[in-house]
């Protein structure tokens, strides 16, 4: 599909509209889940709100402002990662690009277009996913995933988290057995409220910290973690 026939979001789009785009783009992240446009067009459909509250709060503080400014990028096609993976072993830029290597996926890019602060955050978002799950620990299996979600939900309140975990439901219910299942929920639930008792992870500015050991980041940014 050529670029001008891509569906977009109007600023004023109504609940219904952003609903039906969601679903098509829900639709079309089915048979194509790294789809470059349409995984931010989802992201924005649910979580517009979200992001336009987000906005007014950095807006309020300097760093803040200056990020959606500045609106810094983690596309994987502007990181050098010849460059991470020579930083040593534990840093945050060297376990970044091993995170890639090691999963065999690769880095996001979005041709989703920025016109705002809402669709730079959307896009942030996106782009720091990965970033999430190595900071906060949580792995790359369904389990794993889920937790992630959860915590982005207890930290950011995304919308797009909690519709994921819903949907996620019935396999996982199906995949741990009714013995496991209620483990898996004791899991998710510690995982929003650390989430909840972490600082907003969406602010910073990771494109500082590739030499900091990502313990130490983990320290500063994430509450411990606590026994489900």
């Amino acid at each position: 599909m050529d670029l001008a026939d891509r569906p977009t979001i109007p600023a004023n789009a109504s609940i219904l509209r952003r609903l039906r785009l969601g679903a098509h783009a829900l639709d079309v992240l089915k048979d194509d889940p790294g789809n470059p446009y349409y995984g931010p067009l989802l992201n924005a459909c649910m979580d517009r709100e979200t992001y336009a509250r987000l906005a007014t709060t950095w807006r309020k503080s300097q760093v803040g402002k200056l990020l959606l400014d500045e609106r810094p990028s983690l596309q994987g096609r502007e990181l050098d990662f010849d460059a991470l993976r020579a930083l040593p072993p534990g840093t945050l830029g060297h376990e970044f690009a091993r995170y890639y290597d090691r999963n065999m996926i690769e880095p996001f890019v979005s041709d989703f277009p920025v016109e705002g602060d809402v669709d730079y955050l959307s896009k942030r978002y996106r782009e720091t996913h990965d970033l999430f799950h190595v900071i906060t620990g949580y792995g790359t299996d369904e389990v794993g995933e889920m937790e992630l979600q959860a915590f982005v939900l207890g930290n950011l309140g995304l919308r797009q988290a909690a519709f994921i975990l819903l949907l996620a439901t019935p396999r996982m219910l199906q995949n741990e057995g009714v013995r496991g299942f209620a483990p898996y929920v004791a899991r998710v639930i510690a995982a929003y409220r650390r989430g909840r008792r972490s600082r907003e992870m969406l602010s910073v500015r990771y494109e500082r910290f590739w030499e900091e050991p990502v313990a130490a980041l983990a320290e500063l940014l994430c509450a411990p973690p606590r026994a489900a």
